[in-house]
């Protein structure tokens, strides 16, 4: 195996020259947002998602909402609300890290591409990929959700703020 690498000029593997996913994030972090849903449950044990985005180079999180039934059109208002804001704040975004969730529509992605933001989907059982946002995510629980008792809707979208 060695002399056919080396006859067609392959370096070993630890000697290759090939960047790594942080390596990428850390270069391109001005472009990159990521997003994920998280699902708190309210003290009378109805389940609300919450669809929340970070901005990789400012640690920015917006909650772009939170709902009890996350339909294919509210996802898609809420990606339409984020683009619209990240081109008033005059961003320019390039990529939009997620994972492979069911509650993400096809459209989304047709939508993204219209703005010119490439979808980055997570590996599978890859979490490590979307490591800001699983991270915000697990702080929010720790030190907001875990503490406190959430009523509903508007309590929480409160809470969030």
């Amino acid at each position: 195996m060695w002399e056919i690498l080396k006859e067609a000029g392959i370096d070993p593997a630890p000697q290759r020259t090939s960047d790594s996913w942080a390596t990428f994030l850390r270069s391109q972090a001005e472009a990159i947002i990521a997003t994920d849903f998280f699902d708190p449950v309210t003290l009378t044990g109805a389940r609300l998602y919450v669809l929340a985005v970070i901005e990789h180079a400012t640690r920015r999180v917006r909650i772009l909402g939170a709902t009890a039934t996350p339909t294919a059109a509210w996802v898609t208002q809420a990606t339409r609300n984020l683009i619209m804001d990240v081109e008033d704040a005059g961003c320019r975004l390039k990529y939009l890290i997620r994972d492979r969730d069911d509650k993400y529509p096809a459209l989304l992605d047709a939508i993204l591409a219209d703005a010119r933001i490439e979808t980055v989907l997570i590996g599978v059982r890859m979490p490590r990929m979307n490591s800001i946002m699983e991270r915000w995510i697990q702080s929010c629980r720790h030190e907001l959700l875990d503490r406190m008792l959430i009523w509903n809707h508007a309590h929480l979208m409160q809470a969030l703020s």
